[in-house]
């Protein structure tokens, strides 16, 4: 195993180990461990990375690190990012199962659990900043951003689509500045 494969097992396990609420609870500790501390990826491929994992079916957390892994170190590092994500949180579930009914009638575990939750929500919304802050560029991006946030909290259209539909009006912005600047260019 060489060092970059290592690197990239402990890097993702330390993700794995002190992250709490999910995949997207480790959207900014990926950030920060692999585009901003080891520069391994910059913030605009990380970004990219997220939302394709997004839109693809499974856990957020292991497609993050899945592709991250591939992205830097290829099958060995996908495996390496892989297992290191998923390692702690099998540890701790199986600890936790041989435990749990006993735990669950205190209500200090469920304080806890409580506290726990509010930040989880507080690490979400950070996320959200982030992405906004680095995404959000221009109005007709701020403008697709609350489309897509109302579509999917109001309406509960499908991500999917939303994703789709998205992209296709990205697709269409682009071939109209496209055309715009090859009309100036005569």
């Amino acid at each position: 195993m060489n060092k970059k494969v290592l690197k990239l097992f402990m890097a993702f396990f330390k993700i794995g180990a002190f992250t709490f609420g999910g995949g997207y609870a480790m959207i900014p500790y990926i950030q920060r461990e692999i585009a901003d501390k080891n520069k391994w990826i910059n913030n605009q491929e990380i970004i990219d990375i997220f939302a394709i994992v997004q839109s693809a079916p499974g856990a957020i957390a292991v497609n993050s690190s899945t592709f991250v892994g591939y992205r830097i170190a290829g099958l060995p590092g996908a495996v390496a990012a892989t297992l290191g994500v998923v390692l702690p949180s099998y540890i701790v579930l199986a600890i936790i199962a041989l435990f749990f009914y006993n735990l669950k009638e205190y209500p200090y575990v469920n304080a806890a659990f409580y506290g726990i939750q509010a930040g989880i929500a507080a690490l979400m919304c950070n996320v959200v900043y982030r992405l906004v802050k680095t995404i959000v560029k221009n109005t007709l991006a701020l403008v697709l951003a609350l489309c897509a946030f109302l579509a999917l909290t109001v309406f509960e259209i499908s991500a999917i689509l939303v994703l789709l539909t998205a992209g296709v009006i990205g697709l269409i912005v682009m071939a109209v500045q496209n055309i715009k600047a090859h009309e100036k260019g005569r």
